[in-house]
């Protein structure tokens, strides 16, 4: 316990083990400060959590492949490594495969931008190619500048000055800029290449947000994969939930706690200004700040305050779900032509990216606006038994597939308990059309509906965002223009996780930004 600490009372308690909880507590705890994290869950580390689903086979809950967490620092900051973290470089970091009649061929997305570039001209020509590295170039030299702004408390006069920046270093003037950054993806994508099946695979890659690259603003959802040639994602070995455990060890080793199944019932507070949390135990954590790491309306049910909670149900956008997973146990890979016809191609690494074509896309939207599970599902595909054979048995492998678009919410009288399973069928027979004979693999099925991802992981209404990730749910809108800087109307209650600004995916600038704004502001606590 620090010496500002009253005794029986911890100067934080953090709601909820997700990552960007743990990486705030890790950084409280490091400047000094005594800090417990309270959660519902016996397993550790909501979204970012890998548990036994079959004997054998340590199998991801949530997220698998991690991005933007290792263009933060946030790893080399808080020295996981020393806590049993260890990443391995997905590169290549992407794969499209295509169905008949192209079969054969395949874009394969390496670290390298040469690599990828002969690739592209090797599918779609060199005309595309010399774009996609004038594209790689340009929209990797612009993310440098929108990731600054993703690592503070939003506002537009911090993003206003990054994306100056920007146009400074790239040569374009402030209304193009924003132009730019405003348009659909796929008009992007028309204005710099010709070949649909390269403009397939990018938009799909942008999609995994959440918004489908036909709608406004979404064009730096593609822009913003440049920077995947400068820093590859990375898989931690023995799961996803390794980034969590890490993160658990480094807090214990800073002095901090953690308390599994027994999280938050109620926020206390005496008038304006928090006292601590009562846990489902009904214990009282007396605490001097509390940091939130859950979903946004969950806080403000906690909190109790009903003209504010009125407010948040009215206007945060949470949305109708985004997609499901499958996590599939299997005696093979996946086993596309493209790669059997030529060695060169690994896509074992790779996000694996099917989608037949923008247009199916766009269809598989539309059902979803509409209420009803895709007829064709995208999917993207991941087989990380393949880098990491301690995840599944000898001889065999350990993949997940993720499909959107998937409504929470249906329109066709049906539900999700009752359909599961013939969704997941759907998601596998899209494999096997550019993969044949994949479903003859599949030992294992766990199946997870947008309904079970709310019931497994919290995740209201199946959004693994949180809240939508539309620019009017971005930066200083995040999650109301009001709870934006990751302050609330009450003293000492502070925000963090996907429902905060930058969003969600495993990211941690939302932990760490909320923590530096903590320890700023202890001094006020008296």
């Amino acid at each position: 316990m620090s010496a500002a600490a009253a005794p029986g009372r911890r100067d934080v308690v953090v709601i909820g083990s997700g990552h960007n909880s743990l990486v705030a507590a890790c950084y409280l705890a490091r400047a000094g400060l005594d800090v417990e994290v309270v959660e519902t869950d016996r397993v550790l580390g909501g979204a970012v959590s890998t548990v036994q689903r079959w004997p054998g086979y340590q199998v991801d809950r949530g997220s698998s492949a991690h991005i933007m967490v290792r263009h933060t620092g946030i790893v080399e900051q808080l020295r996981l490594d020393e806590c049993g973290l260890t990443y391995l470089d997905m590169d290549p970091w992407g794969f499209a495969p295509f169905g008949p009649p192209d079969a054969q061929q395949a874009i394969t997305f390496h670290v390298d931008l040469e690599r990828t570039c002969a690739s592209i001209a090797a599918v779609c020509g060199q005309r595309d190619a010399d774009a996609y590295r004038d594209f790689a170039t340009d929209w990797g030299t612009r993310n440098e500048a929108v990731f600054a702004a993703f690592q503070d408390a939003p506002s537009a006069g911090r993003l206003g000055r990054h994306l100056w920046g920007a146009g400074r270093a790239t040569d374009v003037g402030g209304l193009e800029m924003s132009r730019q950054f405003l348009q659909p993806a796929d008009q992007l994508l028309d204005e710099l290449f010709h070949d649909e099946r390269l403009k397939t695979a990018l938009s799909w890659l942008g999609a995994q947000s959440g918004p489908p690259g036909h709608q406004v603003a979404t064009a730096d959802l593609v822009g913003w994969n440049a920077l995947m040639h400068t820093r590859p994602p990375g898989r931690p070995v023995g799961g996803s939930g390794a980034l969590t455990r890490a993160l658990a060890e480094r807090l214990r080793r800073t002095g901090g706690t953690i308390r599994l199944g027994d999280g938050a019932a109620a926020i206390t507070r005496r008038g304006d200004r928090v006292t601590g949390v009562l846990t489902e135990s009904e214990q009282h954590v007396a605490a001097r700040a509390v940091v939130a790491g859950c979903h946004v309306l969950t806080t403000l049910e906690l909190l109790g305050d009903e003209a504010l909670l009125a407010r948040g149900r009215r206007a945060v956008r949470v949305g109708n779900g985004i997609g499901m997973a499958l996590r599939l146990a299997t005696t093979d890979l996946p086993r596309y032509p493209a790669a059997e016809a030529d060695p060169a191609y690994d896509p074992w690494s790779a996000m694996q990216l099917l989608a037949a074509s923008r247009t199916h896309l766009r269809a598989a939207h539309g059902e979803y606006v509409a209420g009803r599970p895709p007829t064709e599902p995208p999917v993207l595909l991941m087989s990380f038994s393949a880098m990491d054979p301690s995840i599944a048995p000898p001889g065999r492998h350990n993949l997940t597939a993720w499909a959107q678009w998937y409504p929470y919410e249906l329109t066709t009288g049906e539900h999700w308990d009752d359909i599961g399973a013939r969704e997941a069928d759907r998601i596998i027979a899209a494999v096997d059309r550019v993969a044949p004979g994949f479903s003859s693999s599949i030992e294992h099925l766990h199946v997870q509906t947008p309904l079970d991802l709310e019931r497994e992981l919290g995740l209201r209404r199946g959004n693994i965002m949180h809240v939508e990730m539309g620019l009017d749910t971005m930066f200083a809108y995040r999650p109301l223009p009001e709870l934006s800087g990751y302050r609330t109307p009450v003293r000492g209650l502070y925000l963090t996780g996907a429902s905060t600004h930058p969003g969600g995916g495993v990211f941690g600038a939302s932990g760490r930004t909320v923590a530096r704004i903590v320890t700023v502001e202890r001094r006020k606590w008296r």
